[in-house]
C-alpha cells in the first residue's frame, strides 16, 4: 500500500479492515494503559441496557464512516451554487435511512431546505439544525483533494477524514444520523422524538432561513420541542470541551464604488495616466472604509452601530475569568497565528473582547487588475466585502440601517451596500433542560465543560430563541476536528490522541445525550 507524505503532515492512506485501534475497547469504559484510548465512562449504560446500542455502533463503523465519504463528496456550495440542490437530495435520503418519517423539501427564495420529522412515540421532543452546505475551496492549497474524502493519517491524532465540510458540520451530522442507525439496529425506539429543519445557505449568512421555520407547519412541529441543538465535534486537542451559551448575530455585505454610480472618476477602466484629471472610484471606497474604524482599525466608529450593545454581566466576566484560568493563551495564539492581542491586552481581556465586542471586518478588497505584474490602469469600480459582528442586544437591520446612514452622512451616500446575507445573535440561559444535559452527559465522562457566553463565530440560531418560539439552543458533540472555512479541512475517525474521540465516541455521545434529554426535569 503507498502512501506520501505531505507538508501539511498528513499521509494519504487507503482504507484498510486492519484498524489502527481495537475498537472494541470503546464499548466498555475507560481502560487504563498509555497504549488505549481513554474513552468516557458512560455510567447508565448499564441500566439502560445501551451495551446492544454500543455493539451496534462498533458493528456498522464502516457504514458510518462510508456515508460521511458519500456526503463530503457530494459538493453543496451555496455562494457559487455549486451542486446544492444534488447536496439537498442526498441529505433528505441520509435522513429517510436513519429513520426519519416525513422528510420534506421546503422551497425558499433561494436554495431550498429541509423539514424532517421523527415519532419515536416519547413524551418528549428534541429540535436538530443541520446545514448541508459548505464553503468555497481553492483545491491547489489542499494536500489530499478536498473533494475526495480520502482517509488520511494525521501524525499524533490518528485517522481522519479530509475534505471540505468534514467537520463543518457534516462529520458531527452523520455521526448523529449514525446514532440513530444504532439505536434501530439494536431494535429499540428513540427516548424522544425529533423535529429537524436544515437549511443550504449558512455558509452566506442564511438569508432565507426564516421562510422554513416561520412554515405554519414547522413552527407548530418546534413549539412541541424542549430545546433546539446542532451536532457539532466540541473537543480541543487537549480534550477540553467549550460550551457556549449562545452566538454573536452577524452581517455580511458588499460596499460597491463606481465611477457610474458616485458620478466622478470613470465608468470604464481607463489609463492610470488619467489620474491626474479624474476621480478614483477605488481611492473613494478607501476612503469611505477608513471612516468605518478607529485610525488603528479595531474600534468599529458607525455612529449608533453599537448603541444597543449590552455590556457583560457580572456572571458572564466570572465564566469568562475561569476560562481565561482553564484555557492556554500560547496555543489560542499558536493555533491563530499571532503574537500579540489587539492594544497587547491581557489573556482574560481578549476573551472578554471576543465575547463581547461587537466587529467591522474587511474580508476581501479587490479594485481594477490583481494578476501577474502591473496593469496601469484606473479602475472604474472597486468591492470590499464586510463583515460585521453583533452581540446582544444589536439587531441586524439595525446595524445595517446604521451603515447605510454613516455614509451618508460623510459623503459616501453613492457607494452601494448590498447586504447578502446575515442575523441577529442568540443567547440561551445555563438552566435550561437542553444546557444541563449536555453538561451532565460531559461530566459522565470524565469532562468538565468551560462554559463561554457565547460564541464570537455565528449562526442562526435567533430564529429559534427569538420570537415567537423562544427555544433553548446549542451545540453538543464529543469528538474533534479543525480547518473549517481552511484547506486541509479534517474530522477525526479513528483516535490516537487518548484525549480525543474518533467517530465512535462521537456517536456514542449523541446516544448518551438523547437518553438525557428524555429523562430532564
Amino acid at each position: 500500500m503507498s502512501t506520501s507524505k505531505s507538508s501539511h503532515g498528513l499521509e494519504s492512506n487507503c482504507v484498510s479492515p486492519n484498524r489502527l485501534l481495537d475498537r472494541r475497547t470503546f464499548l466498555h469504559g475507560a481502560v487504563a494503559g498509555a497504549a488505549m484510548l481513554a474513552v468516557p465512562r458512560w455510567a447508565y449504560a448499564e441500566e439502560r441496557n445501551l451495551n446492544p446500542v454500543w455493539q451496534q455502533i462498533e458493528k456498522r463503523h464502516d457504514e458510518s464512516v462510508q456515508r460521511l465519504q458519500q456526503w463530503i463528496r457530494q459538493p453543496s456550495i451555496a455562494a457559487e451554487n455549486k451542486g446544492v440542490n444534488e447536496g439537498c437530495e442526498l441529505t433528505m435520503q441520509f435522513l429517510r435511512d436513519a429513520g426519519f418519517g416525513e422528510v420534506t423539501k421546503i422551497p425558499t427564495d433561494g436554495q431550498p431546505g429541509i423539514f424532517a420529522t421523527l415519532d419515536a412515540g416519547a413524551p418528549r421532543t428534541l429540535g436538530l439544525y443541520f446545514m448541508y452546505d459548505v464553503k468555497q475551496v481553492d483545491p491547489s492549497e489542499w494536500s489530499s483533494p478536498p473533494w475526495d474524502a480520502a482517509l488520511v493519517e494525521k501524525p499524533g491524532l490518528g485517522k481522519v477524514i479530509v475534505g471540505r465540510g468534514a467537520v463543518n458540520q457534516k462529520g458531527p451530522e452523520a455521526a448523529f444520523l449514525a446514532a440513530l442507525h444504532a439505536v434501530r439496529g439494536a431494535g429499540s425506539k428513540l427516548p424522544v422524538n425529533l423535529v429537524l429543519v436544515a437549511e443550504g445557505e449558512e455558509e452566506i449568512g442564511s438569508p432565507h432561513f426564516p421562510q422554513i421555520v416561520r412554515r405554519p407547519e414547522v413552527l407548530a412541529a418546534l413549539q412541541r420541542c424542549s430545546g433546539i441543538f446542532m451536532p457539532s465535534a466540541e473537543q480541543d486537542l487537549d480534550g477540553k470541551v467549550t460550551m457556549t451559551l449562545g452566538a454573536k448575530g452577524v452581517v455580511e455585505l458588499e460596499l460597491v464604488s463606481s465611477g457610474e454610480r458616485w458620478g466622478r472618476g470613470p465608468r470604464k477602466d481607463v489609463h492610470s495616466s488619467n489620474k491626474a484629471r479624474l476621480d478614483s472610484p477605488a481611492w473613494h471606497l478607501v476612503e469611505a472604509l477608513a471612516t468605518l474604524v478607529s485610525s488603528d482599525g479595531n474600534d468599529p466608529a458607525i455612529e449608533g452601530f453599537a448603541d444597543k450593545a449590552r455590556p457583560l454581566s457580572s456572571s458572564e466576566k466570572t465564566m469568562i475569568a475561569d476560562a481565561a484560568r482553564r484555557l492556554d493563551e500560547q496555543v489560542a495564539k499558536k493555533q491563530l497565528g499571532v503574537e500579540h492581542w489587539v492594544h497587547d491586552v491581557s489573556w482574560q481581556q481578549a476573551l472578554e473582547l471576543l465575547m463581547s465586542r461587537p466587529t467591522v471586518n474587511i474580508e476581501g478588497l479587490v479594485g481594477g487588475y490583481t494578476g501577474p505584474g502591473g496593469k496601469t490602469i484606473l479602475p472604474h469600480r472597486a468591492v470590499a466585502k464586510i463583515d460585521m459582528r453583533l452581540v446582544p442586544d444589536m439587531k441586524a437591520q439595525e446595524a445595517l440601517a446604521a451603515l447605510k446612514a454613516h455614509l451618508a452622512k460623510r459623503g459616501f451616500g453613492d457607494i452601494e451596500v448590498n447586504m447578502t446575507g446575515g442575523y441577529d445573535p442568540n443567547s440561551t440561559s445555563a438552566d435550561t433542560a437542553l444546557i444541563r444535559a449536555q453538561t451532565a452527559v460531559y461530566r459522565r465522562g470524565g469532562i468538565d465543560a468551560i462554559v463561554l457566553p457565547r460564541s464570537a463565530g455565528s449562526w442562526p440560531g435567533y430564529v429559534f430563541t427569538g420570537e415567537p418560539l423562544h427555544l433553548a439552543a446549542g451545540h453538543f458533540g464529543l469528538g474533534h476536528g479543525s480547518g473549517a472555512h481552511a484547506p486541509d479541512e479534517y474530522y477525526v475517525i479513528e483516535s490516537k490522541n487518548p484525549q480525543v474521540q474518533g467517530i465512535d465516541g462521537a456517536v456514542r455521545s449523541f446516544v448518551e445525550y438523547l437518553y438525557e434529554m428524555a429523562a430532564a426535569k
